[in-house]
């Protein structure tokens, strides 16, 4: 019997190996992609690769020269343009045709001014942020918002479906980008007010436990109830996976897409100057949930 070959599979560029990068980014190199990754420390890419196959890229211009696709998963729309359009950056060796996926949380209009650019140089672009949060992540369940052109968007679910279990066509580029900007904001707001009924509650000498595990099977239930509230807040550890940094960089994108189409959004203009608020008091570098920690803090001696 004759064996099949099979052709091999293009080289995958990967920049980013952060707590979500790095469950993703494992997940394509065991799906057998050839994968070549890039992180500003060097010590998560030597972890990376000492339980992963895949290769060092050298710099960022040689990932774009090896990869006809990169994915980068990035703090804000800033670091992705250095990352990219930089001195020596990925477009600086991009060929004409390549495509970036750029999965991270970025600003839509940034993400479109971005994508102009690099359509100057024949370079594609797919916008893809995720939901889902380290947990999603590690398992390959995160939920995908893909924006762009559909070739582009056929060209990458292969790559998108071994990180993910659904991707949403957004529709043009820049609304993935939008999307998770705008789920954000309503999971902000599914944290704040959890965390308020649960102290209210709690003071008036219902059990915490027992109030999500009431909300859970009524109308008040939310993602932060069913899946945060009792292993991350009431436990008091606020290590759910993602920053309160990330969460505020979010809430502004989803609110700056409201002022510029002239609408007024009460609700949103109020979650987001509380959470700025518990930014400025906790300080840098807390997981989201800790804005728990911050209303206790303002009701200390009440």
């Amino acid at each position: 019997m004759c064996a099949v070959e099979t052709a091999p599979r293009p080289t995958l560029g990967f920049v980013g190996l952060g707590r979500m990068g790095t469950p993703m980014a494992g997940h394509l190199a065991a799906a057998g992609w050839n994968l070549i990754v890039a992180d500003a420390r060097p010590e998560q890419v030597r972890q990376f690769l000492a339980e992963h196959p895949s290769a060092k890229a050298g710099s960022l211009r040689e990932i774009g020269s090896q990869a006809g696709v990169v994915i980068t998963m990035l703090p804000n729309i800033s670091i992705v343009r250095e990352v990219v359009l930089g001195t020596d950056g990925l477009a600086s060796a991009m060929p004409a045709g390549s495509l970036l996926i750029d999965m991270s949380s970025s600003s839509p209009p940034g993400t479109i001014a971005l994508s102009a650019e690099l359509g100057q140089r024949g370079i594609h672009m797919v916008d893809a942020p995720v939901s889902g949060g380290v947990p999603g992540a590690v398992s390959a369940s995160l939920s995908i918002m893909a924006g762009g052109d559909a070739a582009d968007i056929d060209r990458c679910e292969p790559v998108l479906k071994a990180m993910g279990k659904t991707i949403f066509r957004t529709g043009k580029l820049g609304t993935g980008q939008a999307m998770k900007a705008l789920n954000n904001l309503c999971s902000a707001t599914g944290v704040l007010i959890a965390a308020e009924v649960v102290r209210t509650g709690r003071r008036f000498g219902l059990d915490p436990n027992l109030m999500i595990d009431i909300l859970n099977a009524s109308t008040g239930q939310n993602f932060t109830t069913l899946r945060k509230f009792k292993p991350h807040i009431l436990s008091k550890a606020y290590d759910s996976g993602f920053g309160l940094d990330l969460m505020v960089k979010d809430l502004l994108a989803a609110l700056e897409l409201s002022a510029a189409k002239g609408l007024r959004a009460p609700l949103s203009e109020c979650c987001v100057e509380i959470w700025k608020e518990a930014q400025k008091a906790l300080g840098s570098g807390q997981d989201h949930t800790a804005i728990d920690a911050w209303l206790e803090r303002i009701n200390q001696g009440k």
